[in-house]
């Protein structure tokens, strides 16, 4: 359905009870985030916060919530808007079919952009920061952020809105050191289109002009996540999916203005000029810390009349951005895979936090005439996916060949992990890359941004009977007397909160003391943790400790383990220290308080009663 504005979406939402009202008095700091993520937590609606303490503007969260409610906002467009993205992956398939496929492109091309005047609902007033919706998500967060923005930049090389970047980066509003209402902060990661804008804009030595969209119709945010092939546009993508074209004009300082969002608020980077940003707490479940980012000198902040500040809150997965995340593969499941030869599908696991851990599955067709199957064509795959964009910030990489078993489900976490561990080959089958760049939310290396990841690839017959339960006798030796099976393969081994992280090597070295000689191969991997219940309490909680908090060149080991030509293999268990170290950002954790003022709320009745 073609929303003119966030306003008409949330109207439409209200009247197919999708959405809630919340009429009194809610504090921005830590209490409106709490109530969104119990709402999210019980699958519950969208929420439209009428009267924020210290703003006069209403704020909207959880629009996209879930994927039926994504789907209900996108149900007249969605289905032309996969084929638009998959032809854009494939067009040789519209020269072979072009009647098939004509009302698609007719589609994508009256949702070119349209430069409209300056008399648009967005020039209707201006404000302060200070005046917006000071919204903080968690206790030891850095101060106020936008958590739903759509970061505009320009190539200074290629001028122009079809050249232009369109990106969801993190703005921290005020803290730390910024001026209020004159600085905020510009946080953005690895491999991101705005990069590319500012070192072009630094080489010239010119400031990076950034327009930051808030709110406006439903299409804007979604394309600003979007994952598109290259050389399609964000805007053209928003206005397709929107069935609207994005409207757009140029203010009098030459800033690109959305002319259908809630909020604009634009401002210059002058090259090198950074102040620290942070922390944050972010989608891996811990908090990204302080450090030095791109400062924004603000020099407006353009608002509609009947503005509605949009946001989310973002935490340990599953969180809003899943939904987002399941919306993007619902528009381009197919469109990944084919652009890597050889690819059939991958899933950046959600639990995981999405960049630490990947599921791929690939074809293995490079010897037919041999008998002897082994790890060849995915490990060409493997390193294309490792080198693809986003995907590259992947640090566990998981790829499993497709003719073992053609039912394989990259989605099915403990399915995909028990393939894999029948048929792994520990001697064979690791590849790691080392001193290299990671997700720069990731802090399970010891320097932002700088880490190293590891390919397992695995291929052939199923070689082991994993354990389903520890057999009768079986023991570790003191001080590991705490330990659980996860699933079967897997065990879960707490060590004892005395035993120092720089002790390490003498834990490993008791450990192959007294496993070398056993026989362990229905357990081909063991975890170290902090806490073996919690760990091995659910799949996600495996998956969320195993994978944000190693690092494999530094934390991975094995029994028997041994290098050769360069090589690193282990004849016993594979193990991988997840314990939290010293250099880790702290996890997220609620504010009890603000939590029983949530309950008290539910317990009165109103908006949240039934819900929370």
């Amino acid at each position: 359905m073609g929303y003119p504005s966030l306003q008409a979406c949330v109207a439409d939402l209200e009247k197919h009870g999708h959405l809630i009202r919340i009429k009194e008095e809610v504090n921005p700091h830590l209490q409106m985030a709490a109530i969104h993520l119990r709402v999210f937590e019980h699958n519950g609606p969208a929420i439209l916060f009428e009267n924020v303490k210290g703003s006069k503007f209403p704020a909207v969260s959880n629009l996209f919530g879930t994927l039926e409610r994504s789907k209900f906002i996108f149900r007249d467009t969605l289905d032309k808007i996969k084929i638009l993205v998959d032809l854009k992956s494939d067009p040789i398939r519209a020269i072979k079919h072009p009647f098939k496929y004509a009302n698609v492109a007719l589609t994508a091309l009256s949702a070119l952009p349209m430069k409209v005047s300056k008399n648009a609902p967005v020039n209707f007033a201006k404000c302060h920061i200070s005046e917006l919706p000071q919204i903080v998500n968690w206790p030891k967060d850095g101060g106020p952020f936008v958590t739903m923005p759509q970061v505009y930049t320009e190539d200074a090389d290629k001028l122009g809105i079809m050249n232009a970047n369109l990106g969801m980066y993190r703005i921290q509003m005020g803290g730390n050191d910024y001026i209020l209402n004159e600085e905020i902060g510009l946080h953005y990661q690895l491999h991101r289109g705005i990069g590319v804008h500012q070192t072009k804009a630094n080489a010239k030595g010119q400031p990076l002009k950034v327009s930051i969209f808030v709110g406006g119709p439903p299409s804007h945010p979604v394309a600003a996540v979007m994952p598109l092939p290259e050389g399609l546009s964000e805007m053209t993508f928003a206005g397709a999916l929107g069935n609207r074209r994005f409207r757009y004009f140029y203010d009098n300082e030459g800033f690109c203005i959305s002319a259908d969002a809630d909020f604009v608020i634009t401002g210059t980077v002058m090259p090198h000029d950074n102040k620290p940003e942070g922390p944050f707490g972010d989608h891996l479940g811990y908090y990204s810390l302080k450090h030095p980012f791109p400062l924004l000198k603000v020099h407006n902040v353009y608002h509609r009349k009947d503005a509605i500040w949009s946001f989310t809150v973002v935490g340990r997965p599953p969180q809003e951005d899943t939904s987002f995340g399941a919306l993007i593969h619902e528009i381009t499941g197919a469109a990944i895979p084919k652009e890597i030869p050889g690819l059939h599908a991958v899933n950046a696991v959600d639990a995981a936090g999405v960049h630490p851990l990947l599921f791929a599955i690939g074809s293995e067709r490079y010897t037919p005439y041999s008998n002897e199957r082994k790890p060849q064509e995915i490990l060409t795959i493997a390193n294309h996916i490792l080198g693809k964009g986003q995907l590259s910030l992947a640090k566990y990489l998981f790829i499993a060949a497709q003719e073992d078993d053609p039912k394989l489900n990259v989605n099915d976490i403990g399915g995909f992990l028990k393939h894999i561990l029948q048929r792994i080959d520990l001697t064979r089958d690791l590849h790691f890359y080392t001193n290299t760049t990671i997700d720069t939310l990731d802090y399970s290396g010891e320097g932002l941004n700088s880490g190293s990841k590891v390919a397992v690839a695995v291929a052939g017959e199923v070689k082991r009977e994993l354990w389903n339960v520890l057999p009768a006798g079986f023991s570790l030796p003191r001080p590991f007397v705490n330990y659980k099976m996860v699933m079967p393969g897997i065990l879960a081994v707490e060590v004892p909160k005395n035993i120092k992280h720089s002790d390490s090597p003498l834990i490993f070295e008791i450990l192959e003391e007294e496993l070398k000689d056993a026989k362990l191969d229905g357990l081909p991997l063991m975890v170290l943790c902090d806490d073996a219940a919690f760990t091995a309490q659910n799949i996600n909680n495996f998956v969320w400790v195993t994978f944000t908090r190693s690092n494999p060149s530094h934390d991975i080991y094995g029994i028997n383990s041994f290098t050769e030509h360069k090589h690193w293999g282990c004849k016993g268990p594979l193990i991988i220290d997840a314990r939290i170290k010293p250099h880790h950002a702290p996890a997220l954790e609620k504010d009890p308080e603000i939590e029983k003022l949530v309950d008290s709320m539910g317990e009165k009745g109103g908006a949240l009663y039934g819900i929370i």
